[in-house]
């Protein structure tokens, strides 16, 4: 039994590094690509540790709480996380593990190191940056990447000031770095501010969000007019509302737009039987003439029926109070593959 398990485990770090990489560092010369450069977008609904933060209300996920969250519950969730982003290395005809993932609901850096170091991705060698942001729910972003692909730079948060009436929201993830092909990439990973409560006021807090956002593209741009840029995240809007007409009108492009699954899904949301995409992936002009494909990865295992409405609906940790074990998150993952 000892003897498979490191097999398996040597299997696994051979199919995510590329061969070349393998005992070299990172600070000589990246080695091309032989695959399309995988980029992933998840919110991970939900991603708590069972520890309580004084300074922030997630008592919602604590095990004295009524969804009775511990320690079997969480690294349960952790795995299948974890089981999400491997298949999200599924290509045509190959398979190879994703070389960025950007998350969105997840707590700490305690929880994004569990995902990184101590889950089913442990020997993947995933390196991560993340925010600490001020949200009340203490709830940040987080970017996954492989230091086989991607040679980081530099990262920081960007900071957004609440409109009068709100909350502050999660911080948007800023992080720049080398890929293989020896251009910079740069990344910012968004979870902008919930479509709860005040409909108009929340719009104008996103929209506070995005223009952060351009504002940062715009400083990229002034200084490398063809710099690759990808905005990923959960942008808590649908498909041509003005919070994403501000990004389109700033120069990005929605490689996301059109994206639909293999199996039933037309979106990576679902709510009362309608299925709309508040998950989205944007791109600079130098990127969108090199984009491979988008797609939702609606994988069967992340479906589940939808007993009220019909066809299929993401396959959630908790269906109100109702915890199911074979959980993963009511958003599915986005997809997207360059030709760098």
């Amino acid at each position: 039994m000892r003897r498979s398990f490191c097999f398996w485990q040597l299997l696994l770090v051979c199919l995510c590094c590329p061969a070349q990489a393998l005992g070299h560092s990172l600070t000589s010369n990246l080695q091309p690509l032989t695959t399309p450069f995988t980029f992933v977008q998840l919110n991970c609904e939900n991603l708590f540790d069972c520890v309580h933060d004084s300074l922030r209300n997630d008592y919602e996920y604590l095990p004295s709480s009524a969804k009775k969250w511990n320690k079997t519950r969480y690294w349960r969730k952790v795995n299948n996380i974890a089981r999400e982003i491997v298949a999200c290395g599924e290509g045509e005809g190959n398979w190879s593990l994703p070389d960025m993932v950007a998350l969105c609901e997840i707590e700490n850096d305690s929880v994004c190191r569990d995902l990184a170091r101590r889950s089913l991705l442990r020997q993947a060698r995933y390196d991560y940056v993340m925010t600490e942001s001020d949200d009340e729910r203490g709830i940040d972003v987080a970017l996954l990447y492989s230091p086989f692909s991607f040679r980081l730079i530099n990262h920081y948060p960007l900071r957004v000031t609440p409109v009068e009436g709100r909350h502050a929201t999660r911080d948007v993830l800023y992080a720049s770095g080398v890929i293989a092909s020896g251009d910079t990439l740069h990344v910012m990973v968004v979870h902008a501010p919930s479509r709860r409560s005040d409909a108009k006021q929340a719009e104008a807090y996103r929209m506070e969000v995005m223009r952060r956002i351009l504002v940062s593209v715009d400083s990229i741009c002034a200084i490398t007019p063809d710099a690759r840029i990808v905005v990923a995240g959960d942008f808590n809007a649908y498909n041509n509302e003005k919070t994403l007409q501000l990004l389109t009108v700033g120069g990005l492009t929605d490689a996301s737009a059109e994206a639909t699954g293999q199996n039933g899904a037309k979106g990576t949301y679902k709510y009362m039987g309608e299925w709309g995409s508040l998950d989205h992936i944007f791109v600079s002009e130098a990127l969108s003439t090199i984009v491979h494909d988008c797609r939702i990865a609606d994988f069967p295992f992340l479906l589940e029926d939808d007993k009220r409405y019909g066809g299929v609906r993401p396959r959630r940790t908790y269906i109100g109070p109702r915890y199911q074990k074979n959980g993963f998150s009511d958003h599915l993952p986005l997809v997207l593959r360059l030709n760098l």
